[in-house]
């Protein structure tokens, strides 16, 4: 990607902005429409035109990622690791000398296996990537997927990323829209199945491994369209905080969070109506004045799972285009 290439989620920004009967402001809006199905969680990477997929691999100048091996001998676990940053995590983590474990929602085998084949070929097919379909919203499916990784690995796990997650937007924001019912079943996902794995896989990890779990923003500025979804990232945020106290003096095994801004990836408009696309894609309201990449929350959890960060636990990185977290 040429250094002066815009990220695909600005592509809306100059398409939008343009004069109302231009061809490309149609083209752009028609790209948009046909990504934009609300219910269907977390989407699908691989039914995105090529000027609008999410960016894996390239910095936002432009230069490729090369990795120096950060991640060499290691094993990893990555839930939603088929598409979005799940997705980016596992490149960049098999670029850095990583072996992993992917699981994936069912229904997103052909983003899984775009995404493995995608690893075998950056790495000369030299990377292991074991691919585990499981809904871990039920507790025994968790334990299932730490199970089946640690027969393929040999019962080596270095690393752990919950990353799974789902969000549906409620226009309703004074809560009469919220069902019960939905309200359960995002925190089944977003954080009880963050507890079922974390305790299933925690027996395996050895001293030095990682554990990083996917918060945002939301849980700081509490978006009120998204209030199951938001309090489920501030309950990501204090598990993280309570079970680095737990582990981290007497295990050795560091727990980290990361707590993105607005990110491009097939959750958004799977998920979002039109108008939160739009403006999700004009900014999202953030001071760089863009959404981010998936890469740029990937290179987080290669610093978090890496030596890099072997001095950091139970804290939160904000890769969120410049808002101030205090």
């Amino acid at each position: 990607m040429p250094s002066d290439t815009q990220y695909p989620a600005e592509i809306f920004v100059k398409y939008l902005a343009a004069s109302p009967d231009s061809r490309e402001t149609d083209k752009a809006k028609g790209q948009v429409d046909a990504q934009n199905q609300p219910g269907e969680r977390p989407g699908k990477q691989y039914r995105f035109p090529d000027d609008l997929k999410p960016i894996d691999d390239v910095y936002a100048n432009g230069k490729p990622y090369k990795g120096s091996r950060k991640l060499e001998g290691k094993v990893a676990w990555i839930s939603g690791g088929d598409s979005g940053i799940g997705r980016a995590t596992a490149i960049l983590f098999a670029l850095e000398g990583a072996d992993m474990t992917i699981v994936f929602k069912d229904g997103e085998e052909k983003d899984a296996e775009d995404t493995r084949n995608y690893i075998r070929q950056k790495t000369n097919n030299t990377r292991t990537i074991h691919l585990v379909s499981a809904d871990l919203r039920n507790e025994s499916n968790c334990i299932n997927a730490i199970q089946s990784h640690l027969s393929h690995f040999s019962n080596q796990l270095d690393i752990l990323v919950n990353n799974a997650a789902q969000q549906l937007e409620n226009a309703d924001t004074q809560m009469a829209g919220l069902t019960a019912s939905q309200w359960e079943d995002t925190f089944a996902l977003n954080i009880h199945s963050y507890f079922h794995i974390t305790k299933a896989a925690l027996p395996h990890m050895p001293r030095g491994g990682s554990i990083i779990n996917m918060a945002s923003i939301n849980a700081f500025v509490g978006r009120d369209d998204l209030l199951d979804y938001t309090s489920t990232k501030g309950a990501v945020v204090s598990f993280t905080r309570g079970l680095s106290n737990q582990v981290v003096g007497e295990k050795g095994i560091r727990v980290n969070a990361i707590c993105p801004g607005p990110i491009w990836t097939p959750l958004v408009p799977s998920t979002f109506s039109k108008s939160n696309v739009e403006e999700f894609s004009s900014g999202g309201g953030v001071p760089m004045g863009r959404a981010g990449q998936p890469v740029e929350v990937a290179t987080c959890c290669v610093f978090l799972a890496s030596e890099d960060s072997s001095y950091i636990s139970g804290n939160m990185i904000h890769p969120n285009g410049g808002v101030v977290i205090n």
